[in-house]
């Protein structure tokens, strides 16, 4: 079956500003086709970490409350609490973090619950049969919820290779037990040739796994690593490195499976900003610069296809010229010649993995029709 992906570029004019293009974009892919009617619908976003400049602008947020709200439904915006060190590990901390980064119900118009609760403890185990995972742990709020619609930033992930609706989702709606469960079989080692000494993995790892030895290399304690891969994303001498490719192939299955526990017997809808399209996730507490111009944005009910669309489009568009993750490993030419922009920038990564495991659970298509608009 293909499904249609909505499209629209970021062209404006004094009339039409980009906001207003979002409004017609859902509108265009059918979002009123949803009884939103007294519904509480869980609005999935990832609020940004603090000192990170490529999350979403609270505007779109915005413009999707509204929407929402004029069709009758109860929004509200949710993420769930995170596995590793950082501003977003408890819902404290996570409120904090969303409010330095302008998400509150003043700039939104709804208000924020943390799906997994004050120490991400509060979920419920949704029965799937899954190949990988039985019954994904998802925040009791996102459980609760009556609709589900997500607004993901498209970019580049150190783990997945790839991060859109599937991983926002999948990832993004797993408890901690949930996230543990995922990254469980996806634990990094150390290359101690290339290992420096540096310590920013020990300083970065939350669960006290990754260690210096005497001759100051690192080293990883497997019975105390929860497989997050803050240590890989955080070496910048490729030092640690996931184990082997399975592994992450396994990870992005046990995305896809998370992702369908979030979404089955639910409306759903789903929403891709393709601008600063960074080659990490938004988890950090920087960003690299993008690797590509900003692109547009994407509506579809369909989470698979709206990821395919979208990876295709970040692979049809040529790198910037300007210094970046790609530039600094590959030349032009390399990038430019039916080159897998994902790929090049995460060898040991196989997004299309996730995708082709959700398209063999349900979830949707990796056939699309592009409409653009």
């Amino acid at each position: 079956m293909t499904s249609k992906v909505y499209f629209t570029n970021l062209r404006t004019t004094p009339k039409s500003n980009q906001l207003k293009k979002l409004e017609r974009l859902v509108e265009a892919a059918g979002i009123e086709n949803i009884d939103f009617k007294d519904k509480f619908t869980a609005i999935k976003m990832h609020f940004g970490e603090p000192g990170n400049m490529a999350y979403l602008r609270p505007n779109y947020a915005a413009t999707i409350v509204k929407i929402v709200e004029q069709l009758g439904g109860k929004p509200f915006l949710t993420d769930c609490n995170t596995l590793y060190s950082g501003g977003r590990s408890n819902a404290i901390d996570h409120l904090d973090s969303a409010m330095h980064n302008g998400y509150f119900p003043m700039s939104t118009g709804a208000q924020i619950i943390i799906g997994d609760g004050l120490k991400g403890l509060d979920y419920k185990e949704i029965a799937i049969d899954g190949e990988y995972c039985k019954a994904p742990k998802i925040g009791s709020a996102i459980t609760e919820a009556d609709v589900i619609i997500s607004i993901s930033h498209v970019k580049g992930h150190e783990m997945t290779g790839f991060g859109g609706a599937l991983k926002n989702i999948g990832m993004g709606c797993g408890s901690v037990a949930g996230k543990k469960e995922m990254h469980s079989c996806s634990k990094p080692k150390i290359n101690q040739e290339n290992c420096v000494g540096c310590g920013i993995c020990v300083s970065n790892c939350a669960h006290d796994a990754v260690h210096l030895n005497a001759e100051r290399k690192a080293f990883i304690d497997t019975d105390h690593c929860m497989g997050c891969g803050q240590c890989v994303a955080a070496c910048q001498h490729e030092a640690a490195v996931a184990d082997n490719d399975e592994q992450l192939d396994i990870l992005n299955c046990k995305i896809a499976e998370y992702a369908k526990a979030v979404l089955q017997g639910k409306p759903h809808f789903h929403i891709g900003i393709i601008v600063d399209v960074s080659p990490e996730c938004d988890c950090w507490n920087y960003n690299d610069a993008p690797i590509v111009p900003n692109i547009g944005m994407l509506a579809s009910f369909d989470p698979v296809a709206l990821d395919c669309a979208a990876a295709d489009l970040v692979n049809h568009t040529p790198i910037l010229s300007s210094e970046n993750a790609l530039t600094a490993k590959h030349t032009h030419e390399e990038c430019e010649h039916d080159h897998d922009h994902w790929d090049l920038l995460h060898p040991d990564t196989n997004w299309k993995s996730c995708v082709a495991h959700a398209e063999k659970i349900g979830i949707g298509s990796r056939k699309y029709e592009l409409v653009r608009m």
